[in-house]
């Protein structure tokens, strides 16, 4: 297997001509949106294409995409559809991939999947920090208006469909569907409990879905090639191909398309040509910042998809893969990510608000010489305060990556408290008292 093999969603990466309409018409592109509308495809088999593919959500949750799209009332008179380009996981950086090379394969996809679930006007949501791609995005559709693939009557099937590009604030917490939704609204860019889920009361109390940039980018292979076909790619549970961003000191970083299922250790050395000359692999951060992340030893042991990471203790997420090499220091790394969880939580629940800094100002103790053993029992009650207490995973995203840190590489937090005690001038007086 080698990166060329797969390119259901890659095949334009890298070009500087493959935003333009002109070139993906002339490649296939808008093929499927025809064989929808002017062939007669009916929503419901739209619908059911895309569930019989398997296809789950590349946000990082990886919900069935088909099922979600199935909540929808049938009865609903108003439907709203948002494309998810917020992009805000550390370590991800696909989705500005697809945009940035490729932004009409995910405008075909999103027509296409707003005329399954009977939208009639679509959102594509773009992290606020990606300023030029606003600009690319949109001129792709002005095109795709020019083009009559969107307003009114579209191809002449009688379909109408309005898409807006929005930028949002530079927020992590609106890739949250709800606070994704309440930003557009014009709220507060904070999540909102659930129930009620956005598919049956969302934007403007209608029922709204949300779907990743990967994944409305992978409904126009399947409706041009069917639901056999992209389930020909990954494992049963796992179906599809699946993009990885790769940081971190190897060979090859950069983002690949790869078939779910793939050996991580057969991705590793073939496809990213291993660690860069001088360093040694430590550990992987396989789906972005707030999954657990995995030593070298049991990585190396597992298969790239849903399953296999899961049973390996951590998961896919959105596919954001960091490399660490044995030169890092882990505490510094874990401080770095507290700090970006405490920073970026909206304040909205006391477990995350609170939490979050707790957990940052420990670690940055135990980095000043400050530290005690009793300092990693408190980073596991702080943990056990967090975990599934809020109203969005936010917290939960600061805890798994803490607790995995603190459970594979224990070793180095200790040896922390061990050089402060060894530096601290002795003393018959308890820690904190004067004589």
């Amino acid at each position: 297997m080698t990166p060329n093999d797969y390119t259901m969603l890659s095949a334009r990466f890298g070009r500087s001509d493959g935003h333009k309409l002109a070139v993906y018409e002339a490649e296939g592109g808008y093929r499927a949106l025809r064989k929808v509308l002017q062939d007669g495809m009916s929503r419901e088999e739209v619908r059911e294409e895309v569930k019989g593919a398997g296809l789950r959500g590349r946000g990082g949750a990886g919900f069935p995409t088909g099922v979600k799209w199935g909540f929808v009332p049938p009865d609903a008179d108003e439907i709203y559809f948002f494309v998810n380009a917020d992009e805000s996981e550390p370590g991800t950086f696909k989705d500005r991939y697809l945009l940035d090379y490729d932004p009409h394969q995910t405008i075909e996809g999103t027509i296409i999947s707003c005329f399954a679930v009977k939208a009639k006007l679509a959102f594509i949501y773009i992290r606020g920090e990606f300023g030029w791609l606003v600009d690319r995005v949109q001129k792709a559709v002005d095109e795709a208006y020019a083009a009559g693939y969107l307003g009114k009557d579209i191809l002449g099937s009688g379909y109408d469909l309005e898409m807006i590009v929005h930028k949002g604030a530079g927020a992590y917490i609106c890739g949250e569907e709800t606070g994704l939704i309440n930003s557009v609204t014009g709220r507060k860019g904070q999540p909102s409990i659930k129930p009620p889920f956005p598919a049956v009361q969302g934007f403007l109390d209608k029922p709204t879905i949300v779907n990743n940039v990967e994944s409305v980018a992978s409904v126009p292979f399947i409706i041009n090639e069917g639901a056999a076909a992209y389930k020909a790619f990954g494992t049963e549970k796992s179906c599809g191909t699946k993009l990885f961003s790769v940081s971190g000191p190897v060979k090859r970083p950069g983002v690949y398309e790869i078939p779910l299922g793939l050996p991580f250790r057969e991705f590793f050395n073939d496809w990213l040509g291993g660690m860069a000359e001088g360093e040694k692999l430590k550990a992987v951060i396989v789906g972005g910042s707030s999954v657990p992340v995995l030593p070298a030893e049991e990585i190396m042991n597992t298969n790239l998809d849903y399953e296999s990471l899961g049973e390996a203790g951590t998961m896919l997420g959105s596919g954001g893969m960091i490399v660490i090499p044995e030169s890092c220091d882990m505490v510094e790394l874990i401080q770095v990510l507290m700090h970006f969880y405490f920073d970026e939580s909206c304040g909205q629940c006391t477990p995350c608000r609170e939490g979050t800094g707790w957990l940052h100002r420990i670690v940055k103790r135990l980095r000043g010489g400050g530290g005690t053993p009793e300092d990693l029992d408190l980073l596991e009650h702080v943990c056990d305060g967090m975990a599934g207490l809020t109203i969005c995973p936010l917290a939960d995203a600061a805890v798994m990556p803490m607790r995995s840190f603190l459970d594979k590489f224990r070793p180095e937090f200790e040896a922390l408290i061990q050089e402060t005690a060894a530096a601290a001038p002795t003393s018959r007086w308890p820690r904190g008292e004067q004589e």
